[in-house]
Formats: C-alpha cells, sequence, structure tokens
C-alpha cells in the first residue's frame, strides 16, 4: 500500500462565478456545446419562463414595495408630525379647534390630555393649514356681522342742533340747583336727617286705600295725576281716557279719539299749573302707533302726532314741556319738538321694541327700557349712550329717575326691580320686588325717599330709599297692577289694575 493510499481524500473545490452566466451560456449555446437534449431543455427552461434572459429592462424593488409595508411608512411620517406639532394646554383652545374642524369637541370618557392628543393626531392627519383655513373662514363670516354691529352716526337736521343746545342751556342750570340743594341737606346734622326719615317710614307705613273706583268697562293701562296733584288722568283698553277730580274721585270729563287700547297718558309739566286749558295740556298714545294731545276744556285731541308705524307703548314730557318723548314696538324712541312741531330724533339702539322712557330732573338724559331686556341712558344734548343697562334677564316695562340725579330704578318681566348709580355706571342694588312681572316703578318725585312698585301679582310695594327695604304692600286689587304714580304733593298714591278699576292710597 503506498503513501498515497493512507492520505485523506482530497475535498473538491467548488467555484464561484461573479456575476452573471449570460454571456457564458450564450458562448456555449453559440458553439453548440452540449448534447441536443441540453439545448432542448434550456430552451423549454427559456420558453417556460424559468431561465430569465436579461433582455436590457431594469428591475425597481421601490416601484414594487407592497401596500403594507406603504401604510406602516406612513404611519411613521404621521407620528413624526405629530411631535412637531405644538398644541394648546388650554382645554377650551383644544375644544374650539376641534370644533374649528368640524370634530366633535369631546368624546365619552376623554379627558383634557386625551383631547390634545386627539387634536394633534387630527392635524398630523390634515395638516395645520386646515385650522388656519378654517379660523380664516370664520373671520371672514364675522366680518359682516360686525361692521353690521358697529355703530354709525347720520347727520342730523339743523332743528336737531338747535334743540341739543337749547337742552344744554335748560339742563346745565338745573344741575347746578340740585347740587346746591344736595349740598345744604349735606349741611343738616345726621340725627335731625335720621329722625326725619324715620318720621316719613312711619307715615308710609300708614298707607291704606283712600278711594277705589270703576274706571271702565275693559282694563286701565295707565294713571296719572296732574301738577297741582287735583286731578287724574286714566287710560284705558276700551281707547277711551277719562278725567278725575281728586279725592273725591268724580268724573270729570271722557277723551275721545282713540279707537284701540291706549298704552298711556301723560300731563304736561306745566298743566293746571301755568298752562292754560285751551292749550296741549295731555298726550296719549295707543296700539294702533297713534299719539294725540289733549286740551283740559274739549273732549277730543286738539292734534294728532304721526308717523309711527307699529304700537306705541309710552309717551312722557320732557320736564320743560317742549318736548314730548315716544317709545314704539318698531326698536326705536323719538323725541318730537312741539314749538317746532316736527320730529328732532328718531333714536334706534335696542335690538326689540321699546317699552319705557322716562327723563331725567335736569332735563338733560333721557332713559329707555326695551323688550330685549336692556336698559339704556342717552344724553340728550350730544346723542350719546352714556349708559349701558345691562342685567335684567326679561323684559324692562318701568324705568324711573331718582330726584337726587344719579339713581335709576327699572322694573322688569324677572319679578325684579334693579337700582342703577349713574355715578358708577353699574347696578348697586337688586330688589326681589314681587312674584310676577312688574308693570311700572316710580320714585318720589320731589325727594325720592321711597320707591314704589307694582306688579302683575295684584300688588304695589314701597320701598326705603336709601336701604331698599319693604315698607308697605298695598294689597287690595284683583287683578294685575298695570299703571301706578304718586302725586307731586306727596299724599296720595294712585293704582290701576286689570279689574277695570283705580285707587288711592293715602297715610292716615
Amino acid at each position: 500500500m503506498s503513501d498515497d493510499e493512507g492520505a485523506p481524500p482530497m475535498a473538491k473545490k467548488s467555484r464561484i462565478y461573479y456575476g452573471s452566466l449570460e454571456e457564458r451560456e450564450r458562448e456555449r449555446l453559440s458553439k453548440g456545446a452540449g448534447s441536443s437534449l441540453g439545448r432542448e431543455a434550456v430552451r423549454a427552461g427559456i420558453d417556460a419562463g424559468n431561465i430569465n434572459l436579461a433582455s436590457g429592462e431594469a428591475f425597481d424593488l421601490e416601484d414594487h414595495v407592497s401596500e403594507r409595508q406603504a401604510e406602516v411608512l406612513a404611519e411613521f411620517e404621521r407620528r413624526k408630525r405629530a411631535r412637531q406639532i405644538n398644541v394648546s394646554t388650554d382645554d377650551s383652545e383644544v375644544k374650539a379647534c376641534l370644533r374649528a374642524l368640524g370634530e366633535p369637541i369631546t368624546l365619552f370618557g376623554e379627558g383634557p390630555a386625551e383631547r390634545r392628543e386627539r387634536l394633534r393626531n387630527i392635524l398630523s392627519v390634515v395638516g395645520t393649514d386646515a385650522l388656519k383655513k378654517s379660523k380664516k373662514e370664520d373671520e371672514k363670516s364675522k366680518r359682516p356681522q360686525d361692521e353690521f354691529q358697529q355703530t354709525w352716526y347720520h347727520e342730523g337736521p339743523e332743528t336737531l342742533k338747535a334743540a341739543r343746545l337749547w337742552l344744554a342751556r335748560y339742563s346745565l342750570p338745573r344741575a347746578m340747583e340740585r347740587l346746591e340743594e344736595a349740598r345744604k341737606l349735606k349741611e343738616v346734622p345726621e340725627a335731625s336727617r335720621t329722625a326725619r326719615q324715620q318720621e316719613r317710614h312711619t307715615t308710609l307705613r300708614g298707607l291704606n286705600n283712600f278711594c277705589s273706583q270703576i274706571g271702565d268697562d275693559r282694563p286701565i293701562s295707565s294713571c296719572q295725576f296732574s301738577p297741582n296733584s287735583k286731578l287724574l288722568v286714566t287710560a284705558s283698553w276700551s281707547g277711551l281716557c277719562k278725567l278725575w277730580s281728586v279725592p273725591d274721585c268724580s268724573l270729570i270729563r271722557t277723551l275721545r279719539g282713540h279707537n284701540t287700547n291706549v298704552g298711556a297718558m301723560s300731563f304736561h309739566p306745566q298743566a293746571t299749573v301755568s298752562l292754560d286749558e285751551k292749550d296741549v295740556n295731555m298726550a296719549s298714545c295707543a296700539a294702533d302707533g297713534s299719539v294725540k294731545l289733549w286740551s283740559l276744556d274739549s273732549d277730543e285731541p286738539v292734534a294728532d302726532i304721526e308717523g309711527h308705524t307699529a304700537r306705541v307703548a309710552r309717551v312722557s314730557w320732557h320736564p320743560s314741556g317742549r318736548f314730548l318723548g315716544t317709545t314704539c314696538y318698531d326698536h326705536s324712541w323719538r323725541l318730537w319738538d312741539l314749538e317746532a312741531q316736527e320730529e328732532i330724533l328718531h333714536q334706534e339702539g335696542h335690538s326689540k321694541g321699546v317699552h319705557d322712557i322716562a327723563f331725567h330732573p335736569d332735563g338733560s338724559l333721557a332713559g329707555t327700557g326695551g323688550l330685549d331686556a336692556f336698559g339704556r341712558l342717552w344724553d340728550l344734548r350730544t346723542g350719546r349712550c352714556i349708559m349701558f343697562l345691562e342685567g335684567h334677564l326679561k323684559e324692562i316695562y318701568g324705568l324711573s329717575f331718582s330726584p337726587n340725579g344719579f339713581h335709576v330704578a327699572t322694573g322688569s318681566g324677572d319679578h325684579t326691580c334693579k337700582v342703577w348709580d349713574l355715578r358708577q355706571r353699574k347696578c348697586i342694588y337688586t330688589i326681589p320686588a314681587h312674584q310676577n312681572l312688574l308693570s311700572g316703578v316710580k320714585f318720589q318725585p320731589t325727594d325720592g325717599h321711597y320707591l314704589l312698585t307694582g306688579a302683575y301679582d295684584n300688588t304695589a310695594k314701597v320701598w326705603t330709599h336709601p336701604g331698599w327695604s319693604p315698607l308697605k304692600t298695598l294689597a287690595g286689587h284683583e287683578g294685575k297692577v298695570m299703571g301706578l304714580d304718586i302725586s307731586l304733593d306727596g299724599q296720595l298714591i294712585a293704582t290701576c289694575s286689570y279689574d277695570r278699576t283705580f285707587k288711592l292710597w293715602m297715610s292716615e
């Protein structure tokens, strides 16, 4: 046995070919190498597609990535964008953004952190530009509304300018007199003022029903004393207004002119004092938009004021007696100059009908209360709204200025009476006055030491001023109290009711 026989067999080295075998195979086939069987097998493999010979085409893997792989890549990109998006930590802002994107602002069981994450995920899909676009669209939609709500002015006639100057010259001396009287009152010792106030309160607690009279066949909507406190005028839903003597409550004259519900009847400030009976002494308004002027010696109207297209709820004289204010359900109130016999101011400002109007004792301001639950104080000398009375929950049906010049009372359908201070420009007290809507409020006209309110709970109530504590409840009407007034001499209180009667109240 040779040496080679004991040696291990040599391992056959395998050949590794780099690159394509395409050229080598082409050469072999062209030379006709191999058996015909091999050539036939190769050609059968080529024809079957098992052997692929390149023809210059390229196979791009990126174009054939599976859909699942694309989704995974998109999700990774989305998460990357989400991490780069800054979302506010204020939950209200997050909700506002979701609402702007048209998404629900909250889901069941979702907390602020989950809500922020949901907003971030939504923005990573739609992009932050979508939020900016929605905000721009909201701004565009709000812009016309803002333009509509902007305060605008139009040029008034020369008569309005002349009237404003006249009102300034009229009101400033009266304001100076009022302030001088307030200074004198402040010099009175505190003990004397307290004792006088207690005497007044004792007198008011003794108020009793002095006279009750059936005034008409329909509910009586308004009543007012004459400036000399010897006459009382009532207005009814029958369209009739009646003049009564006080305190015996005997009928003097029936005023016929309206054909529908009369809303209010008002005496001229100088009527029965210095004004002739043949002159215009009274004004009335009705639901058909008519406003009529009356004298004391005739049962027919002296003149008509035309121009209203909707219900006129209240009519009130300016302290000077030259101007007449009317409130209308066309969302406006008007000021008429009876000397010039024309309308000098048609003032808008309420979003619903204007129900009541009152003038400041100085003649400088006008206050209006509307069915929009807001009140406004207007400076007649400049035309500006100087104070916005916001706080009532329902319509304002009554408004009254205090003789002290800086307190205003409003009565509302929310059963409350609010007292406003013009100096502080805010509500200083809310009186939970009645159990139904308040139809009227009235300060004592000479010194304002008490406040009278009437309501649809069939009662009127007397409240101290200041303090706003109840002094007396005037109960006796069988229907809702629709109007009230206090005589200038401070002796009598009148209330009129849905039960077709009016009552006079006097201290014992």
